[in-house]
């Protein structure tokens, strides 16, 4: 059939499944990752493989040579072999206070215990309170106020004691 036969026999043939295995071999016979045809109002587009993604380059680790060991030590944060994080039980979106204009249920360097409330998850327009579950001390504040949260995102850095 010529390209002729084609756009004079109307659009269902542009769909034809032996066009698309002419177009899928042709593919594989040129390396071809990607066909797309357009004719008047109807298009075809074929991919081999997977979605091509956006590829980042690492970047090769740079050492300052200005920067003595004592500096290196005081920047860095002390290593927190003991730490543990509270995380979140549950798929929602993460809050530190019960209110907007409200102080946060805890903050940096409060103690906490195992029933401490510590922030809230509203999941499906229930807000849920979510107790520490350990006892320690906040490190840190790991999640963002309003951000949404998986099941296990860390929320709080905690140092046990």
């Amino acid at each position: 059939m010529s390209d002729k036969s084609h756009a004079e026999s109307g659009d269902s043939e542009v769909f034809d499944v032996e066009r698309l295995r002419e177009l899928v071999e042709l593919m594989k016979e040129h390396d071809l990752s990607e066909v797309d045809l357009r004719q008047s109002s109807n298009r075809i587009r074929v991919r081999r493989g997977q979605e091509p993604g956006l590829v980042m380059p690492s970047l090769p680790a740079v050492s300052n040579p200005a920067v003595t060991a004592g500096e290196t030590a005081a920047a860095a944060p002390p290593a927190d072999d003991d730490a543990t994080f509270i995380t979140s039980p549950m798929v929602g979106t993460f809050y530190t206070s019960p209110k907007p204009d409200a102080p946060p249920f805890v903050k940096v360097g409060d103690h906490v215990d195992p029933d401490t409330i510590v922030c809230m998850v509203e999941a499906m327009k229930m807000f849920n309170e979510i107790p520490a579950g350990v006892s320690g001390k906040i490190a840190s504040v790991v999640a963002k106020n309003e951000e949404p949260v998986d099941v296990g995102k860390q929320l709080f850095k905690v140092i046990p004691g």
